[in-house]
């Protein structure tokens, strides 16, 4: 059967087009909130880190029981022009109970910065995490993060070689790898991509490092192109010789997708941990 998208504003649509969908970011505030209290109380919790000059250059760090395994970074979504950090914080349960400290980052959003620069800051995040925490990297993002952690991958990365050099594995969660469709949605108005920044920021059209490992996972209940979206980076990858996988979870969509990550178990984690 032919197919074509005439709306493309529908294609990337979200919260109206899953079932109660409006309850989302909101339905994290307060896990986030509890989670980020409770680490605090007990002294695991540094908050409001430094890795940049601009307001939002910051990055709240969560540490296991003892001496940590290695670093996982989480970079949040938002299509680039919403959210911060502040969100997600409880994403970061699993991990920590894997004996991981877990940094997560807020960065400058559209139209103040473009996706380039959002990628630049999101290198130094990474860098300045590293500083704090020794051994491995594992890197997750979600929708728009799933962007910017495997960007940090091809070899146009910001990342320097020895930060590169210890990422172990990545994880790409609802990602968009491709920018050139968000060209002709409303959004766009905010995120300014054009043709030039599409080529220069699409992990999709660009090679990753030698060795990259990525596990691309979407919600099979989510929209289309973000299932397309995730089976083409594995599948473009793949041919230019990176270690990947493409995953659909089951009845998941693109809120509940980051459930996962709260189970220090659950299949998602054993994904990226592998």
């Amino acid at each position: 059967m032919r197919h074509r998208i005439s709306d493309w504003d529908n294609a990337y649509a979200n919260g109206i087009n899953i079932p109660q969908g409006d309850r989302w970011p909101a339905a994290w505030v307060e896990p986030a909130q509890q989670y980020r209290e409770a680490l605090s109380a007990e002294g695991r919790a540094k908050l409001g880190l430094v890795y940049g000059g601009k307001p939002r250059n910051r990055f709240d760090l969560f540490l296991p029981e003892s001496r940590p395994a290695g670093l996982m970074v989480f970079v949040h979504g938002g299509f680039w022009i919403g959210l911060d950090n502040s969100y997600w914080s409880h994403f970061a349960k699993g991990a920590v109970e894997r004996g991981y400290a877990v940094a997560m980052p807020s960065y400058t959003l559209a139209p103040e910065s473009r996706i380039a620069d959002i990628t630049i800051e999101i290198g130094r995040a990474i860098e300045a995490a590293a500083e704090e925490v020794e051994g491995p990297i594992r890197l997750i993002g979600h929708s728009a993060g799933g962007q910017l952690v495997t960007r940090m991958i091809t070899i146009t990365s910001p990342l320097p070689e020895a930060i590169r050099s210890r990422i172990a594995n990545v994880v790409s969660l609802s990602g968009v790898h491709d920018l050139r469709p968000l060209m002709n949605t409303k959004m766009n108005d905010k995120q300014r991509i054009d043709r030039e920044e599409a080529y220069r920021e699409s992990p999709a059209l660009l090679e990753p490092i030698p060795n990259a490992r990525v596990t691309c996972w979407v919600g099979a209940a989510e929209r289309y192109e973000f299932v397309r979206q995730n089976a083409l980076l594995a599948s473009i990858w793949k041919g230019l010789g990176a270690e990947t996988e493409a995953v659909e979870e089951p009845d998941k969509h693109h809120f509940n997708v980051l459930d996962g990550m709260t189970d220090p178990n659950h299949p998602l984690m054993e994904a990226l941990f592998s």
